[in-house]
């Protein structure tokens, strides 16, 4: 097996390349996207008469470089993880007090925990009365979709 692969080396790298970048579509988590970029000279390198063991030697150090020094920036700049709802995003699911009535065809205003007061509609257009507690269902632009809560 291992003179197979020092046979048809620029293969094996193509593979490698080819096969971090299946998993890294797969899982989307920025790990093995490394791995694949650290194999893309080695396809170029195998070419040369480095001794296979020295290729593999190098492209691990180069992958754990690449995902020590630039992963956490990629992430950052990426926004990969955890979706973290802030701002008005954060609203729905909650409570809301309704402090001037919504109609079918003039919205009303609702007041959050926070104090804030937003601009809101009822979800299916039926009347909410002052001081009824609703949950909020969605945010559009800048009014609260309502439903009473039951």
């Amino acid at each position: 097996m291992i003179s197979f692969i020092t046979s048809n080396l620029p293969w094996f790298w193509l593979g490698i390349l080819v096969f971090c970048i299946i998993i890294e579509g797969i899982t989307m988590s920025l790990t093995t996207i490394w791995a694949g970029i650290a194999a893309v000279p080695f396809i170029f390198i195998s070419k040369t008469p480095l001794p296979f063991r020295w290729q593999l030697l190098i492209f691990v150090l180069l992958t754990v470089a690449l995902i020590v020094f630039t992963r956490p920036f990629a992430v950052k700049k990426l926004k990969i993880g955890k979706e973290n709802n802030t701002n008005v995003n954060a609203l729905e699911g909650q409570e809301v007090l309704v402090v001037q009535k919504i109609t079918k065809f003039n919205k009303g205003y609702v007041k959050a925990k926070n104090g804030v007061v937003w601009t809101a509609e009822s979800e299916d257009g039926t009347e909410i009365p002052e001081n009824s507690v609703c949950i909020v269902k969605k945010v559009s632009g800048n009014t609260l979709v309502v439903a009473p809560k039951e």
